[in-house]
């Protein structure tokens, strides 16, 4: 239920936000634009261009391209992009239609509040405003629609920022303007051009100003002897992953624990509040970050050159062979899927194992290692396997590790499984739950045996229902923080992103790749 509440809250935040950009984004418009016939890009420019041009209302024209544009945000941004960029359109094109009836005569001319002749002026307060606007919406998962969609689908797959993108195509539209006898001759029109270019050179500056000012991160060096709580704190509170190095002081001589942290430039203030409420005598270092990629932070946008002959010479090893000991052929194709090809992952039935291998230990851990530990000893092959637990809160952590025989039936029954938990959450107001996945790894490095365990978990809350149809176990059930949607709806892609077992296999590729003979 918090877990929900938390979802409908964020929202909730990114609808209240998206609309006060819209409100500023078409007051801008109507009092510091469309006075002064100013061109710029986007839709919204071309809509205007038309209305200079014609007299077609800019909200029609508007709204007429962004419905044939939506078509492109649902199949390539996602339905939820499109379900807020539909309520983006509707939204704007009654608040255009709304901001100049404010500022219109009853004859229906455009009041100049700046003034006669003061165009340029105009322009410049009116681009900060709007640039800063899409800047807000884009922020929140939203968009105004028409070239917006544009730059959201090259950015998704594009280290192109959002304001590169749209010059480019808003150099189309104002260059529109010298082919339009409507607006003079020749030296007029350019006129025209010329103050079009510079909306769109303030309006693209604000837009990126304010996306990167969003985003920029800082790097955190804390020294200090109380770093075990300092790493909790922040981790718990911030959610961010924290590196321990060891460090050793010149002077003193003395060993200590160094605190390594990337975080958003915004929650600096607050790493910096949990560590003097902790430690007042810690030495903290903070310094800018230019870029940051990777989870909970920016994703990389780089193409990667697959022609062998390109490829750097240490990356050239031969693809190392390992088997995962399970008989589970969706959790052989995930763990596949996640290590990618970094391994050669090799099933039971590949090394003739078709063993029913024993899971009798009394924890998750205890049954990884007993799965792993038989195939090494059968076998002599370097190995992993793992065990996966459900647990949730309300049923004091079962199903836990009798997660996948939950229904004490025969064999893996996922069905039975997820019909006895929803029957025994039947009225439970607290429906929060975690998945954990703890991995075995057994091998050989320089001849002696090398032990690991990695943990990974993600909490999550019990749906009041079955939904969807990907995955498998209890997937359909189970609905992870930060999503709406169960990880039977959200697809397999992002599941292997995001899941305890893709945290896990993380670990493992770490270690596997750290040590690649």
């Amino acid at each position: 239920m918090l877990n929900g509440l938390k979802i409908n809250k964020n929202e909730v935040k990114d609808y209240v936000f998206i609309t006060i950009g819209l409100v500023l984004f078409s007051f801008a418009w109507a009092v510091f634009l469309l006075p002064y016939e100013l061109v710029t890009g986007g839709v919204t420019g071309l809509s205007a261009i038309v209305f200079y041009a014609t007299g077609i209302p800019i909200e029609v024209t508007y709204f007429l391209i962004n419905v044939a544009l939506l078509v492109v945000a649902l199949r390539v941004l996602g339905f939820k992009f499109m379900v807020k960029t539909v309520y983006a359109i509707f939204m704007l094109s009654f608040l255009l239609w709304a901001m100049q009836k404010l500022v219109t005569t009853p004859e229906g001319e455009f009041v100049q509040i700046l003034g006669p002749g003061q165009e340029f002026m105009s322009l410049v307060l009116g681009c900060m405003i709007t640039g800063s606007c899409l800047a807000i919406v884009f922020l929140h998962n939203g968009s105004t629609g028409g070239t917006d969609i544009v730059a959201a689908v090259v950015n998704k797959f594009h280290n192109y920022s959002l304001g590169q993108t749209l010059i480019f195509i808003d150099l189309l539209i104002i260059g529109s303007c010298l082919f339009i006898p409507t607006f003079g001759d020749y030296i007029e029109r350019c006129h025209k051009v010329v103050f079009g270019l510079c909306t769109m050179g303030i309006e693209c500056f604000m837009l990126d100003y304010v996306m990167n000012a969003r985003r920029e991160s800082v790097q955190f060096m804390i020294f200090s002897r109380k770093h075990a709580q300092i790493a909790h704190a922040i981790g718990t509170q911030l959610g961010r992953g924290i590196t321990i190095l060891d460090g050793h002081g010149w002077y003193t001589g003395n060993e200590m624990k160094v605190l390594c942290i990337i975080t958003k430039k915004y929650e600096s203030v607050q790493v910096l509040r949990i560590v003097k409420s902790i430690d007042r005598n810690a030495f903290v270092s903070q310094g800018s970050v230019v870029g940051t990629y990777g989870e909970g932070f920016d994703q990389i946008k780089v193409k990667v050159n697959n022609n062998k002959n390109d490829i750097h010479p240490s990356l050239k090893k031969k693809k190392m062979k390992i088997v995962f000991a399970t008989n589970n052929a969706h959790k052989l194709e995930e763990i596949r899927d996640i290590l990618g090809p970094r391994a050669e992952v090799l099933s039971l039935a590949d090394i003739g194992c078709h063993d029913d291998i024993p899971e009798t230990a009394g924890t998750i851990e205890g049954n990884a290692m007993m799965k792993a530990r038989y195939i090494r000893d059968k076998y002599n092959v370097d190995c992993f396997a793992d065990d996966t637990g459900l647990e949730v809160d309300a049923l004091g952590g079962e199903p836990g590790v009798h997660s996948a025989r939950y229904a004490e039936g025969e064999g893996h029954d996922s069905e039975a499984n997820m019909r006895k938990l929803l029957s025994k959450m039947e009225g439970k107001t607290d429906r929060s739950a975690r998945f954990r996945t703890v991995i075995a790894l057994i091998r050989t490095i320089n001849g002696q045996e090398d032990v690991h365990l990695f943990e990974g978990k993600i909490e999550g809350e019990i749906a009041l229902e079955k939904r969807g149809e990907e995955g498998f176990g209890y997937d359909p059930i189970f609905v992870p923080e930060g999503y709406t949607e169960s990880f039977a709806e959200i697809g397999n892609e992002l599941k292997n992103k995001i899941s305890h077992r893709a945290r896990a296999v993380a670990k493992l590729a770490a270690c596997l790749l750290s040590t690649a003979r």
